[in-house]
């Protein structure tokens, strides 16, 4: 069984986080690994969001199992938790599974560049609270016989694929990116940016990334991708 070694016991920490946090949307949740050189890159979608999460992981040392020198697995996320070792600092890779379709479309490494506008954290995490308490406040004044998952999902869409401030990234992305734990308080202006490389638009922070690739008609649709450069 191939072991990976993380750099501390805080990536082991964090890495367990967001696999528990995966895991709490979706408890059959699958992630695509990929790692090269001193480089992991955890791929997984939480379905509320239709977003794609990217958390990046330092290794002790290169990747390397035998010949191979780079990884590319995707694997239960459950058995991928079990197998993480927060002590030792250390994570065992699964036996593979049969992935998801979204795990075979991944985002561009390379092509990224700067999109302006994007909020500052405080601000983003605002617009959230701010959402979320009309979600609440819009379902909750729904006669009994209205509420249907209709009419839910209608109310979550108008809400939650509104765009941030002057750029094209839906609501539900930093929403997914709160909830993930990559938009953190504290967390400065300077170490978050939004990008864009073809059709995709990818929310950066020092804890992860939220990838979404505009679609037809413009909606911005849930994606995966390659490890973003």
């Amino acid at each position: 069984m191939t072991v990976l070694h993380l750099a501390d016991d805080g990536e082991a920490a964090d890495l367990a986080a967001f696999l528990s946090r995966l895991l709490h949307y979706d408890r059959s949740a699958a992630v695509r690994l990929q790692a090269a050189g001193t480089a992991l890159a955890v791929f997984g979608r939480p379905p509320s969001f239709e977003v794609l999460a990217v958390r990046a992981v330092r290794l002790a040392k290169p990747y390397e199992d035998g010949l191979d020198v780079t990884l590319d697995v995707t694997v239960s996320a459950g058995e991928f938790l079990e197998a993480v070792d927060e002590t030792a600092a250390t994570a065992a890779v699964p036996a593979p599974v049969t992935g998801p379709p979204w795990a075979g479309v991944l985002p561009p490494r390379g092509g990224w560049r700067p999109e302006p506008g994007l909020p500052a954290p405080d601000a983003l995490r605002t617009t959230v609270a701010a959402a979320v308490a009309e979600f609440r406040s819009r379902t909750g004044e729904l006669e009994p016989e209205r509420r249907t998952r209709a009419e839910l999902d209608r109310i979550g869409r108008d809400i939650w694929t509104r765009t941030v401030g002057e750029t094209r990234l839906p609501v539900r992305a930093v929403h997914a990116a709160q909830s993930l734990g990559f938009l953190r308080p504290g967390t400065a202006a300077e170490d978050t940016g939004l990008f864009a490389s073809g059709a995709w638009l990818r929310l950066r922070t020092p804890y992860g990334s939220i990838a979404v690739r505009r679609g037809g008609l413009g909606a911005l649709d849930v994606s995966v991708g390659r490890t973003p450069g």
